[in-house]
């Protein structure tokens, strides 16, 4: 492969990453505040918040045990976008509880297993994945980014229901233009046939090694700070919009401001792990998480306060959640290595239905006659990270201190 032929592949998987990214971008952020808007039951919030996560334990099973087994990559992301496309059209249009969950599971189910199959393919194409994954994968989270600014227009100051649907109206047109930029632009990647035995059972494997400590600790600490990450989606949009007093079409794009820091942290991250190492580069990342939650609950009326603190998540994602990836890779043994980052991947998307339930559940013990006591509510997640960072100061001891190389920046999306 020349130079010129890898750019352009690299190139190719860079506006993969962004359109794929930005169908989740679309409608992440106003979900769980659109639900209310179609006053659907907390019981219904719940159940229907948590199907990405759902699919999230679904599909990571799916597209290593059939979808790159039997299909190339490019051709299942194309069937699988134009199919998610729909079921998104489909749900922009329902108001009725359970014709708004059929459509939006359908999406779920199809969309999650591109996640997997999307980095098999860029790994696949990539000459040095390594050193050159971090430069697609930034293509997701400015697909994240971008996706947030049309909405300043689509949306009303006060936008109800009409106006937000668009969400999942604007996620269907993006999965269509990825379907067809699949189909007709991204490297031929066959099916996978030559899967071993051993291969199969290296998942065994990988849930075996939780009986070494520092394994353990460090899965309950994701699962804390994993369940924390995706509360913020639970909760940010209607605190922002009812609370902070921030407009329904901006406060995406407020949202949006810890993937720009993301991509700084994610640039810095190398060097960080060399000079902290594992433990305390993961303590600062749960940190950002108990830093914006106790600003978000003591200072709800300083609106500048309240922006600027979007900038954590970058620190939130980068130094646990990217570092965990990396930890996962240099450190556990070869031949599971793949099924442990599998498993910490389903752990952190699969939380997702944990977050939806708790905390729609203590939003709702929160609330009285419409009123939400937000100090108290986010004084909850504030005090799960302070748990988090506790179990990693005192419990977890890592085999080695930190990476020799400061350039290892691949890892699947978790936003």
């Amino acid at each position: 492969m020349n130079d010129a032929n890898a750019k352009s592949i690299r190139i190719r998987l860079f506006v993969m990453m962004l359109l794929q990214i930005a169908i989740w971008g679309a409608w992440q952020p106003k979900i769980f505040a659109y639900m209310g808007m179609l006053k659907f039951e907390e019981w219904q919030i719940q159940l229907a918040g948590s199907l990405f996560g759902l699919a999230s334990l679904v599909g990571m099973f799916f597209s290593n045990q059939l979808a790159d087994r039997h299909f190339s990559a490019e051709r299942f992301l194309a069937v699988s976008n134009v199919i998610g496309g729909l079921a998104l059209v489909g749900t922009a249009y329902q108001v009725s509880f359970w014709p708004f969950f059929a459509c939006f599971s359908l999406y779920c189910l199809v969309y999650v297993p591109t996640i997997a199959v999307g980095n098999s393919l860029a790994f696949a194409h990539l000459k040095d994945p390594a050193n050159e994954f971090g430069f697609v994968r930034m293509g997701g989270t400015i697909g994240w980014i971008v996706v947030s600014w049309p909405f300043i227009l689509l949306l009303r100051k006060d936008a109800g229901v009409e106006d937000t649907r668009t969400i999942f109206l604007v996620a269907a047109a993006i999965s269509f233009a990825l379907a067809v930029f699949s189909w007709t632009s991204l490297p031929h990647t066959p099916p996978k046939k030559d899967v071993r035995a051993e291969d199969r059972l290296a998942w065994v494997k990988a849930v075996r090694m939780l009986k070494m400590p520092f394994v353990l600790v460090l899965f309950v600490v994701t699962f804390i700070d994993s369940t924390i990450h995706n509360g913020y989606f639970v909760m940010a949009d209607e605190f922002l919009t009812k609370r902070v007093g921030i407009t329904s079409n901006i406060s995406m794009v407020v949202m949006s401001i810890g993937q720009v820091a993301e991509i700084v942290a994610m640039l810095i991250l190398g060097k960080v792990l060399a000079k902290l190492g594992w433990k305390w580069t993961m303590i600062f990342g749960v940190l950002g998480h108990a830093s914006r939650f106790a600003v978000f609950a003591f200072f709800p009326d300083s609106q500048w306060l309240i922006i600027t603190v979007q900038v954590l998540h970058g620190i939130c994602y980068a130094f646990f959640f990217a570092a965990v990836y990396i930890f996962v890779d240099a450190v556990f043994p070869k031949d599971v290595r793949s099924s442990a980052q599998g498993l910490f991947n389903m752990l952190i998307l699969g939380c997702m239905v944990v977050a939806s339930f708790f905390f729609v559940w203590v939003k709702g013990q929160l609330t009285v006659d419409g009123a939400t006591d937000w100090q108290q509510l986010f004084l909850v997640p504030t005090g799960m990270a302070l748990v988090g960072m506790v179990l990693m100061a005192f419990f977890f001891r890592p085999p080695t201190r930190g990476p020799d190389y400061d350039d290892k920046l691949a890892g699947p999306a978790a936003h």
